[in-house]
C-alpha cells in the first residue's frame, strides 16, 4: 500500500478527499447526536464515493474510462447535494453547516463539470 496524499496540483482529488472526510464527520455527528441512521448512511455513501471515483480515475484504462468515472462522480455529487438539502430542511443540520457543506460541494461540482467538458473536447 502506498502512503500517498493527493497531489497539490490536483485540486479535484484534494478537494474531494477533504470533502469525504467532512462527510464522514457529518455521518458520525448524525448518528451520535441525532440517532439518525438512514439518511446518514446514504450521505456517507454518496459523499465519499465522489473522491473514490476521482481516485479510481487516476489509473483509468482509457480516456473513455476516465470520463466514465468522473461522470459517475458527478452523479454521486448531485445525489449528495440532495441529501444535504434534505438534512437541512428536516433540521438535522443548521444553516451554517448546510452552507459550509454546500459551498464545498458546489466547488467540487464545478470542477467535475469543467473536467468532463474538457475531456469530451479533447
Amino acid at each position: 500500500m502506498r502512503n500517498e496524499e493527493p497531489k497539490r496540483d490536483d485540486p479535484l482529488a484534494e478537494k474531494s478527499f477533504a470533502f469525504a472526510l467532512r462527510i464522514l464527520r457529518l455521518g458520525k455527528f448524525l448518528t451520535e447526536s441525532h440517532k439518525e441512521y438512514i439518511i446518514s448512511k446514504q450521505v456517507v455513501r454518496s459523499g465519499t464515493a465522489i473522491g473514490a471515483l476521482v481516485a479510481e480515475g487516476k489509473y483509468a484504462q482509457s480516456k473513455a474510462d476516465f470520463l466514465h468515472k468522473l461522470t459517475i462522480a458527478l452523479k454521486e455529487a448531485s445525489e449528495t447535494e440532495y441529501w444535504i438539502r434534505l438534512l437541512k430542511e428536516s433540521q438535522y443540520i443548521d444553516d451554517k453547516m448546510f452552507h459550509s457543506l454546500y459551498n464545498d460541494l458546489d466547488e467540487i461540482l464545478r470542477l467535475l463539470i469543467s473536467s468532463t467538458k474538457t475531456i469530451k473536447q479533447v
